[in-house]
């Protein structure tokens, strides 16, 4: 898990607290997959590209729909 605390939805953010939930997994040899809505932090490529060089799947909703989010988790 990985957790941070901000007044913003900065994207900078997002790598910062991916790294912690890497640093903090328990299950080392299982795959990882980040499941998401669209939010604009989380479609940036400077984020998606780090968190694909660290070897997660990244599952977002199609739609934009948070109803979405209970199908896919």
């Amino acid at each position: 898990m990985g957790y941070k605390l901000d007044n913003n939805m900065n994207t900078s953010l997002c790598p910062e607290v991916l790294k912690m939930a890497i640093k903090n997994r328990k299950y080392l040899n299982k795959k990882l997959i980040h499941h998401s809505d669209r939010g604009f932090q989380y479609c940036n490529p400077k984020y998606t590209q780090f968190a694909e060089n660290n070897g997660i799947a990244m599952s977002m909703t199609e739609q934009y729909d948070p109803y979405e989010n209970a199908i896919a988790e």
